[in-house]
């Protein structure tokens, strides 16, 4: 006897207050008695297990016909519950004969209905058809009949919320006509049905045949697979694919949330090489170097952006205006995005300074002749070290240019100064940032992601553009609009815009991280730090199941969102794939260690070659 039966048989309040002799008596503890909750009360319509509720139900009926997947919204319900199917084959003979009797019945009763001269019943002619086209299916095996009891336990933390729950549960399925029934009296048994033990207390159940009957199999979950698109991982609710293209929905735009180490970035770059197989051209913004080995493996483009790289961008280049847009249009967006990059450069303006950095940026174009109406795709805009020159003769804008001043003479005059040399045509462009300073990251962000845009707009193509470590484009307020931007009108350019940060807390602070998130339709939520998670669970809605499920991950796998559907997933790649994208460290050095055996091995051959023709001369 373990100590649960102790409990039972004493009816104690709680198994603290046993007797220590007792437990010494009972042995050895038992499984039961170490998952057994801390106190148990029954009552007429609900089981208390310790701090949680739970309430039993039961199907008691069903319509004529059941639909292929009715029972999806139910097992699919994002709520804490347990559900059991006892499936009890009847011998067709025995039901055969039973069926017999019972079709006797039916056809007497029209037969006295027709000879007593009253109205057509259609339910029992219905009947009498359901009956001899089941018992056709029944004599020629092609149905079999069963004894079928459908049980469903909910759990809650109070009696109103076991309310709330069930009021739910009762409306979606009314609305397909099936009809459930709380234990009353039975909480106990009930409970103990939808255990896993196999064993049916209850013992309420419906006849239904096989085709009915198959649509009750909760081999359901949601699915994100679609005709076409790329491999994003497996489900790990029932191994499935998750195979999605997001170009196809309403926006193409993702948000990519996890802790450092937890595969963000080995995950982005299998998408990257995926995407890349349909005709997509992808632009990267890297501030870790991460992307230069998969970059070179794709044969695309690697610009290092730092204070003392070859590679320039000017801030003044302006975008030839599209079809729809006019050259007033183009030069007063661009005005403006000017001015809030000054705004970051300068650590801030004052409304007074504002204005005279905006007019400074006016009579810097018009100098070079440029103007609204002037051809923008042959022209050779001003430099930094103009707008310097125009400011510093402003009224009120010496002081404005002696701050500008160490962008253009002082340490960081190489970064902006200079003509643009950088060319985004290609499959795959990956600006790097690592070897730029902190202070300058931001700035050189901006600058980017600028440029980029400018050429996005320029030519219309199927293009991603993925920002790695976004929180530093959250540090500033101009920053965070313009990518706020970049995910509101990327559609009308047919521009996907991926974001990912590992600082989930400095991304959600931002009052455009929330908005930033609900402009994506695909959310990756990978391995969570416990210092987030609270943050996360709320801006996401998430269960506590689903919270120590990213508590709990491992290394690439997470939760996939898209819309209203959302399933647990796994990021798989295959060998050559994970020889590209990979991050870890000592599988880097492994590679390059085998390139340079690989490198010296060659020289060796040519020179053995070498003294081999020389030696047969």
């Amino acid at each position: 006897m373990g100590l649960l039966d102790i409990f039972k048989k004493k009816n104690k309040p709680d198994i603290a207050s046993i007797l220590p002799q007792e437990i010494y008596e009972a042995g050895v503890l038992e499984l039961k008695d170490v998952i057994a909750p801390s106190a148990l009360k029954v009552t007429p319509r609900a089981l208390h297990l310790g701090d949680k509720i739970v309430r039993t139900f039961f199907v008691i009926s069903y319509p004529r016909f059941l639909t292929e997947g009715w029972f999806a919204p139910i097992i699919n319900l994002d709520k804490v519950f347990d559900i059991s199917i006892y499936i009890h084959p009847i011998e067709t003979s025995k039901v055969l004969r039973q069926f017999q009797k019972k079709v006797a019945e039916v056809q007497s009763q029209i037969h006295t209905r027709e000879e007593k001269g009253l109205v057509r019943d259609p339910m029992l002619d219905t009947a009498y058809q359901d009956l001899e086209q089941l018992r056709d299916d029944l004599m020629q095996a092609q149905e079999r009949l069963f004894d079928v009891g459908l049980y469903l336990s909910i759990y809650g933390d109070s009696e109103e919320e076991l309310d709330k729950v069930e009021s739910e549960i009762k409306s979606i399925l009314e609305a397909k006509l099936v009809y459930i029934k709380p234990a009353l009296f039975q909480q106990e048994d009930g409970f103990k049905t939808t255990l896993p033990t196999e064993n049916d207390k209850l013992a309420v159940h419906s006849k239904l045949n096989s085709s009915p009957l198959s649509s009750i199999f909760p081999f359901i979950s949601f699915d994100l697979t679609s005709d076409k698109g790329i491999l994003y991982g497996i489900n790990r609710h029932n191994s499935s694919l998750v195979l999605f293209d997001r170009y196809s929905l309403e926006n193409y735009n993702s948000v990519t949330l996890a802790k450092s180490g937890s595969g963000k970035s080995y995950t982005t770059k299998l998408e990257i090489l995926r995407t890349l197989m349909f005709d997509t051209e992808v632009l990267v913004i890297d501030p870790e170097r991460e992307y230069e080995y998969l970059a070179e493996a794709v044969g695309g483009k690697y610009f290092n952006i730092s204070l003392n790289s070859e590679h320039h961008i000017n801030p003044f280049d302006l975008p030839v205006p599209s079809e729809d847009e006019s050259g007033a249009d183009v030069l007063r967006s661009h005005v403006i995005n000017l001015v809030g990059l000054f705004r970051i450069m300068m650590g801030g303006l004052t409304p007074e300074e504002d204005a005279i950095i905006d007019r400074a940026i006016t009579e810097t174009y018009a100098l070079k002749d440029i103007a609204p109406d002037t051809d923008f795709s042959n022209i050779e805009p001003p430099l930094l070290s103009d707008f310097e020159l125009v400011l510093a003769g402003m009224e009120g804008g010496e002081s404005l240019a002696q701050r500008l001043s160490k962008y253009t003479r002082g340490t960081w005059a190489g970064f902006i100064n200079r003509p643009s040399n950088v060319d985004i045509n290609g499959k795959m462009v990956v600006f790097s940032l690592r070897d730029m300073e902190d202070e300058l990251k931001s700035v050189a962000m901006y600058i980017v992601t600028h440029h980029i845009w400018n050429a996005i707009r320029r030519n219309l193509r199927k293009r991603l553009l993925v920002i790695d470590e976004a929180w530093w484009m959250m540090k500033s307020e101009d920053t965070a609009s313009f990518l706020l931007g970049l995910a509101k009108r990327g559609r009308k350019y047919y521009l996907g815009l991926s974001t990912i940060t590992q600082d989930v807390n400095d991304f959600l602070k931002s009052p455009y991280g929330l908005p930033i998130i609900t402009n994506s339709s695909i959310q990756m939520l990978l391995k969570q730090s416990p210092s987030n998670i609270d943050t996360v669970q709320k801006t996401f809605n998430l269960t506590d199941e689903e919270k120590y499920l990213l508590l709990e991950s491992d290394v690439g796998e997470g939760i996939f969102f898209v819309g209203l559907k959302h399933v647990a997933i796994k990021i798989i790649a295959s060998y050559t794939e994970d020889q590209i994208i990979t991050s870890d460290p000592s599988q880097l050095l492994s590679i390059k260690k085998a390139k340079d055996e690989l490198t010296a091995n060659s020289s060796q051959s040519q020179n053995e070659s070498k003294t081999d023709t020389k030696l047969e001369y």
